[in-house]
């Protein structure tokens, strides 16, 4: 469409007037991810080498590690992976408690001041580039194009937005309007601001929907509940975010607005990681990241296995993350893309070590484990689950019309078959169950820690 060509054109201005290489790494992505695995390898090596280089020249706590390891960034002798394994593993509290020594303010471009959303402790403040920028927003229009949408077309974001714009905010929703982007505030998902969310989205006519995959979830979840039939003929996919996209929210999403659902994995530190292909796989943006997945030991896991994701973010001169701890429990697999790509393949994205619930006797139990039983009983038209202590758990539930005394009681019974008679559940009915900090809805959260052989 004409349209989308304009639309495209006034985003690729817009880029090159900030100073951003976004379409010219978008065109660098569109080829390399069709070289071999083998390739995909050297690349990264090629890149992790430069990135050790600059760290070692502007971020003292890297250098020093650098140093201790004794590794020779210089580019005379090529980088492996076994080099790169030498180095001690870092986590966000190094990033936190050391960002003045790692952070190189004086990167190409500019370093730019960004926070995470804090859903899980203490948000992290720290710095990114031009360059990690350009990153994330080509790795998502090449993963769009997987799906049949170019830059250009109409997308809605369901994210995260202050109530109050600010001047800078106000020149970014210009922008999003200019680009053919509407963003939508998922920190408001109120019945009447959802019923108004539906029609928006009606109206804009977007090839693509994005958002928190709870977030999304839970619009589809008000559309069914009010039988609002939508007429989105030109929607072909939406793309969920931020957090575990369950099977039921997939099924959910699915039947509301007629599409396939991919999922995304990434956050705000690291950045976009990987994106669901239309075959079902979950391919790494392996020319910007190296991920390694690892046991509570720090050993690599076998095929198969799951582990903690550490990546090294090879667009992250501004602050070098460097085998970084990200807190994420996902699946290893060896197997090639279906459609050729040289790219990495993830498997199962389980979510954050918070995301399990621990049972008195130790055992480990995934969050759907708690979901399904939430799930299995009538009357709940949204809930969180909150595990306190090993034996004390809270349930927040918000009740539609098939709710009745004996309810609560059906969640009691579910709660303690799975978890030990000696579990206190608290069920409590609201009105409301507010997003976490970064706009998330988090169906459960443990504040319980892992055992330590599982501290990932």
């Amino acid at each position: 469409m004409k349209t989308d060509y304009w639309r495209r054109f006034i985003y690729q201005v817009h880029e090159r007037l900030i100073g951003r290489p976004t379409f010219a790494y978008l065109s660098e992505l569109e080829k390399t991810q069709w070289l071999s695995r083998d390739e995909i390898e050297q690349l990264q090596l090629e890149k992790l080498t430069h990135l050790l280089h600059l760290a070692m020249e502007n971020c003292p706590w890297h250098a020093e590690r650098i140093r201790a390891a004794g590794l020779d960034v210089t580019g005379r002798h090529p980088i492996t992976m076994d080099d790169l394994r030498r180095l001690p593993t870092m986590n966000k509290n190094d990033a936190r408690q050391n960002v003045d020594k790692i952070a190189w303010m004086g990167v190409p471009g500019g370093a730019f001041k960004y926070n995470t959303g804090g859903s899980t402790g203490q948000p992290l403040i720290f710095y990114y580039g031009r360059m990690r920028q350009a990153s994330d927003a080509a790795g998502r229009m090449r993963a769009r194009q997987w799906w049949g949408v170019s830059a250009g077309a109409p997308e809605v974001y369901l994210w995260g937005a202050p109530a109050e714009l600010n001047k800078t905010d106000r020149i970014k929703s210009l922008r999003d309007r200019l680009i053919n982007q509407m963003v939508l505030n998922a920190f408001e998902m109120s019945t009447r601001n959802m019923a108004e969310y539906l029609q928006a989205i009606q109206s804009f006519r977007p090839v693509c929907l994005y958002g928190y995959a709870s977030s999304i979830a839970l619009l589809a979840a008000y559309a069914r509940e009010h039988c609002k039939r939508l007429n989105l003929p030109s929607l072909k996919v939406v793309c969920t975010t931020g957090e575990v996209l369950y099977p039921h929210q997939r099924e959910l999403v699915q039947e509301v607005f007629g599409v396939p659902v991919a999922n995304e994995f990434g956050s705000r530190d690291i950045g976009f990681t990987a994106h669901e292909s239309p075959n079902g796989q979950m391919l790494l943006m392996s020319e910007s990241l190296i991920l390694e997945v690892l046991d509570g030991e720090g050993h690599p896991v076998r095929p198969g296995g799951y582990g903690e994701a550490v990546v090294t973010a090879l667009c992250s001169q501004s602050q070098p993350f460097i085998r970084y701890r990200t807190g994420d429990i996902i699946q290893h697999l060896e197997e090639a893309c279906k459609d050729g790509r040289g790219l990495h393949v993830l498997g199962a994205v389980l979510g954050r070590s918070t995301d399990f619930v621990i049972r008195s006797d130790g055992a480990i139990m995934h969050a759907l484990s708690v979901i399904y039983i939430l799930r299995s009983v009538e009357g709940i038209a949204e809930f969180k689950f909150i595990q306190h202590t090993v034996n004390s758990v809270e349930v927040l539930v918000v009740p539609d019309s098939k709710w009745n005394p004996e309810t609560a009681t059906k969640i009691v019974q579910g709660i303690l078959k799975r978890l030990g008679d000696e579990t206190r559940v608290d069920v409590k009915i609201v009105d409301f169950i507010p997003p976490e900090n970064s706009g998330k809805h988090r169906y459960v959260v443990s504040h319980v820690p892992l055992p330590p052989e599982f501290d990932l």
